[in-house]
C-alpha cells in the first residue's frame, strides 16, 4: 500500500533523516585502513543506542536473506555492492567500501547510502563512485509532481548508461515511512511517463548502485552479502526524500 505523507508527517521524518546522516558521516570519516568493519557496526550501534533510535537491520529478515540480519549497518567491501553483512575484516588500502544505513526515530525510518575509498583511491573507482552520485542527483531532480516513477527510473539509467555502466533491476529504490521498505519499487532503470504518477507527500528512498563490468549479482555463502557475478567492484549512493509541490525535500542530506 502506498501512503502519502502529509506535511506535518514530513516534519517529523526530519529527525530521522538527520540521525541517519549523522551516523554515515561518522562511520565513513572512522573507516581507515586497519579498521575492522566490525569497528564500524559497533560504532553505529552506539550512536543508536545513545540517540534512543531503533535499528531497522538488527532483526531484519526478508525473503531473500538467509536469516535475521544480525547487525545495525551495511559495509560492502570491493565487489560486494549491496547488503554487506560486517564481519571480521579490516580494511585495505584501496577498498572501496559502501556504507548502507537504516533507523527509526519517534517511529520514523530514514533509509541512506554512501560509497567511498579507503586510502589511495583507483581513477575507475572514483568514476564509479561520482556516477552512482550524479545518477542519484539525476534521480531526485525527477521525483516532482507530474512526474511518474518511471521518469526517476529513466534519469538514473541516463546517467549510467552514459558512462557505459549495464543497470540490475532487481533491487532498487523504494518507500520508506513506518517501516523501512515499502511501496512503490523504483527500479534503477525504467521508461519516462510510465508508472506511477508521482505525488505530493510520497515520501521514497532513491537509491542508484551499479557494477564496473557486469549486473549480475549473486549472494554470498553468509545468506546477505551481494556481489558482482564476475569479481568487479560496486558501488551505491542512496537518499529519503519526500515529494512535494515544489522541490523535492532529502532527509537524509548530509553535511
Amino acid at each position: 500500500m502506498i501512503e502519502l505523507r502529509t506535511p506535518a508527517e514530513i516534519e517529523q521524518m526530519r529527525p530521522a533523516g538527520r540521525f541517519v546522516a549523522s551516523v554515515l558521516e561518522a562511520t565513513s570519516k572512522a573507516a581507515a585502513v586497519g579498521v575492522n568493519l566490525l569497528e564500524l557496526d559497533a560504532l553505529a550501534h552506539e550512536m543508536i543506542r545513545a540517540a534512543g533510535a531503533e535499528s531497522c537491520y538488527i532483526d531484519y529478515h526478508p525473503s531473500f536473506g538467509a536469516s535475521p540480519f544480525g547487525k545495525v549497518i551495511c559495509t560492502s567491501v570491493n565487489d560486494a555492492v549491496l547488503h554487506g553483512l560486517p564481519h571480521d575484516y579490516r580494511l585495505r588500502d584501496g577498498d572501496l567500501l559502501s556504507l548502507d544505513f537504516a533507523a527509526s526515530v519517534d517511529g520514523w525510518v530514514a533509509d541512506s547510502a554512501i560509497s567511498m575509498v579507503v586510502g589511495t583511491p583507483r581513477t575507475e573507482d572514483l568514476r564509479l563512485i561520482d556516477t552512482t552520485r550524479r545518477a542519484l542527483d539525476a534521480g531526485i531532480a525527477a521525483a516532482r509532481v507530474g512526474n511518474r516513477i518511471g521518469d526517476i527510473s529513466r534519469a538514473i539509467a541516463d546517467v549510467a548508461k552514459s558512462e557505459g555502466y549495464a543497470i540490475n533491476t532487481d533491487f532498487g529504490g523504494h518507500g520508506v515511512g513506518r517501516t523501512m521498505h515499502g511501496d512503490p519499487h523504483i527500479p534503477n532503470n525504467g521508461r519516462p511517463g510510465r508508472g506511477l504518477p508521482l505525488k505530493a507527500g510520497l515520501v521514497v528512498a532513491i537509491e542508484p548502485w551499479f557494477l564496473e563490468t557486469t549486473d549480475r549479482i549473486f549472494t554470498d555463502a553468509d545468506g546477505w552479502t551481494l556481489r558482482s557475478a564476475d569479481g568487479s567492484r560496486g558501488a551505491h549512493s542512496e537518499h529519503t526524500i519526500a515529494i512535494t509541490e515544489g522541490d523535492p525535500i532529502v532527509l537524509t542530506q548530509r553535511a
